[in-house]
């Protein structure tokens, strides 16, 4: 108990020694309200009267709201675009395979995420990045949820990609 005690003391006058912050204390003294004068112009502040500086605001990072969510490309590639790039460089599709859109291609920032249903396999979900025409495949499989897309990737495509439950409609 006395050990507790000791501590009370010892954080009780450490924490005295605060007080009030500067820009919450009132100032000694008050200019006082002479009789009535010229009336200060709008540009100019009125002498006497000072104004405490304002502490700046500190927030969380900002993120450009283009990457918070996800939604439908307005400049992005199209599917066609992304089966393109499937079928040619990245080599992921053959030709004889018979694609069709299942979703998206769903942007955020310049990610975008795509759901393709392929005949007689599995969903295949694409992430890619870049422009229409410099479009480059970051992954695609049954599960895209790989490190380059949880460290890189926007907080919407990461949503897609790894926080959602397959054959779920998303945002609903």
């Amino acid at each position: 108990m006395p050990g507790a005690v000791v501590l009370l003391a010892v954080l009780a006058g450490t924490l005295a020694g605060c007080g009030t912050p500067p820009e919450l204390r009132q100032p000694a003294t008050l200019p006082s309200i002479g009789t009535p004068g010229p009336t200060p112009s709008a540009s100019a502040p009125p002498t006497g009267l000072a104004t405490p500086p304002t502490p700046p605001v500190a927030g969380p990072p900002t993120t450009p709201a283009s990457d918070l969510v996800a939604g439908p490309c307005t400049d992005g590639p199209s599917v066609d675009r992304v089966v393109a790039l499937l079928r040619g460089p990245a080599g992921v599709l053959s030709r004889s395979v018979a694609v069709r859109a299942g979703e998206g291609p769903l942007c955020a920032g310049d990610w975008q995420y795509t759901v393709l249903r392929v005949t007689g396999h599995e969903e295949l979900q694409v992430v890619t990045r870049g422009r229409p025409g410099d479009l480059e495949l970051v992954t695609a499989g049954t599960d895209v949820c790989t490190i380059e897309v949880r460290v890189a990737g926007p907080p919407g495509i990461r949503a897609l990609a790894c926080d959602a439950v397959p054959g779920a409609i998303p945002g609903a």
